[in-house]
Parts: structure tokens; sequence; C-alpha cells
């Protein structure tokens, strides 16, 4: 069992969780992730490691509530234990050799890319960190990545705060501006990584995104979350996760991703209605 140690809201339904695992803590790098099951009836789901300290052996994971383990984890409190905590897994990213590196991250990914930068900024590289939300309320940790970075540029959907626009705005002017950029690390959406590598493959600028397919067993045996790269089928959990996504075919991720979002919403309602019928429909994941 692994222990919450704190737990954070961080924005609507997206939860900042420390957890005790002083091996993961002293092993992960970043880049890679770990594998969490909430309960032993429950499913295994990746997280990318937002943050550790090998020395206290904390592991930190930043999570939005949206399927059924989600929300689980979102019913849970400090003190509470999950069954597992599997890691760390995945090939850690490589940060040596660049002078200017563009770290580029939009919801959630803004966790998931703040230990790129700061392992490039400590590395030696000057970090631009381009990071965005749709509203100023979904934006969060914004402090971290002003530390990780040397330059923090901050976009909202709707202007509400730092710059109107996507994250993609103030890279095409850097882009245009001629900016020496060495290469590109991109953590998100997925339409929003494809649309970034669109953008960066004509001015031949190194382009790398993190990607986060179905993943079941994260040993690369279920074969799962297979990804087509440079035409070939490689493994989201063990050959990734990150792929230099000028190689990456993101019209058949895409279509992958969403192969069972209508079992996973079925899912997500059969759990709730358990929930509600057993009175515990007090937490917010219960909100409907």
């Amino acid at each position: 069992m692994f222990t919450i140690v704190s737990k954070q809201d961080l924005a609507d339904r997206i939860c900042k969780y420390v957890f005790s695992a002083p091996l993961i803590a002293k092993k992960a790098q970043p880049g890679q992730f770990v594998i969490i099951r909430v309960d032993e009836e429950g499913e295994r789901i990746p997280l990318t490691v937002a943050d550790v300290d090998p020395e206290k052996g904390l592991v930190t994971i930043v999570v939005q509530a949206v399927g059924t383990t989600t929300n689980k984890l979102h019913c849970l409190c400090e003190g509470d234990a999950i069954a597992d905590l599997v890691g760390p897994l995945g090939v850690p990213t490589h940060l040596d050799g660049y002078e200017t590196a563009v770290c580029v991250a939009g919801g959630v990914g803004i966790a998931e890319i703040h230990p790129i930068a700061r392992g490039l900024k400590q590395a030696g590289a000057n970090v631009i960190s381009i990071v965005g939300s749709r509203n100023h309320d979904l934006l969060f940790f914004e402090e971290e990545m002003k530390k990780a970075s040397n330059e923090l540029i901050v976009t909202t959907d709707d202007g509400s705060y730092g710059r109107k626009g996507l994250v993609l705005d103030p890279l095409i002017e850097m882009m245009k501006a001629g900016k020496k950029i060495d290469v590109v690390f991109c953590v998100g959406p997925v339409i929003m990584m494809r649309e970034v590598c669109k953008a960066t493959k004509p001015y031949g600028i190194p382009s790398f995104v993190s990607l986060n397919p179905i993943m079941v067993d994260g040993t690369g045996m279920c074969g799962v979350c297979r990804v087509t790269v440079d035409g070939q089928t490689k493994f989201g959990c063990v050959d990734g996760p990150d792929f230099d996504g000028h190689k990456v075919d993101f019209d058949e991720l895409m279509e992958r991703l969403v192969t069972y979002k209508k079992m996973e919403a079925e899912s997500l309602e059969n759990w709730k209605d358990r929930c509600e019928n057993h009175g515990e429909g007090g937490c917010k994941c219960h909100e409907r």
C-alpha cells in the first residue's frame, strides 16, 4: 500500500498527490511515469511523475478526475492509501546538449513537463516555457514553472490571464523572428502536440512529444499502447513516452485514444450509481 502524504486542489477537478514511495523517488528521472491501481479490483493507469523528493522518499503526481479510476482517486484524502504504485517506467527524457530549449505544455501537461524543464535548466540550457489553459482558473504550477525556466510565457484561451490565445502562438512568433531553438518538448492534448509538430517541422527544429496512449501492463508485453512512429510499431510504455513528433502518426493515435470512449463513459456512470446507492455520493466526483 502507498500512502497519500498530502493532497492539494490545484484547479477544477485537478489535484496534486504526494505519495510515500522511497524506492521510486530515488530512481525516477524526468519524463518517466508510474502506473497506479487504486484498489485490488481496480484498473491500472499510467501517470507521469511531476516531481520527486529522493531524501524524503516522496513522489508527486498531478491528476485530473476524468474516468473511473481518476475519480476513485479523487475521492481519497490525505492519509488514505492506494494498492499499487509501480515505477519508474519508460525511457527518461534526453536533456543534455541543448543551448536553447522550448517547453510547451497545456492543461495537465504543465505538471508533466515540469521535471523536463527543470532538468534542461540544470543541464545548462536556456529554457523558454510556454504553458496554457482554457482560463485562469484552470492554470496551475505557475511558480514551479518559473523556477524551472529562464523565461515563462502564459497563455489562456479566453484571455483571462497572460496572453490571449494558444500556446502555439508564441512559439510561431519566435520561429518567424528567427530565434535559434535547438529543441522543442511538448506535453498536453494530442491535438495540441500535433499542431506544435506541424509548426516546427518546416523550420527543422527537433520536436519531442510525450505520448500517453492506453497502457495496461507497462512492460511492453500486452501491446495495448502501440503507436506508429516513422512507419514502425512502437510501444509507449517501453519505447517512450518521448517520441520524435515529426514521425508520429497522430491521426492513428487520435483514433486509438477514442476506441473505448463509450465504454469508459459507461464504466464511470455505473461506478457513480454504485457509490450513490451505497450512500457515498458526497464526494466531488459525483457532482454531475
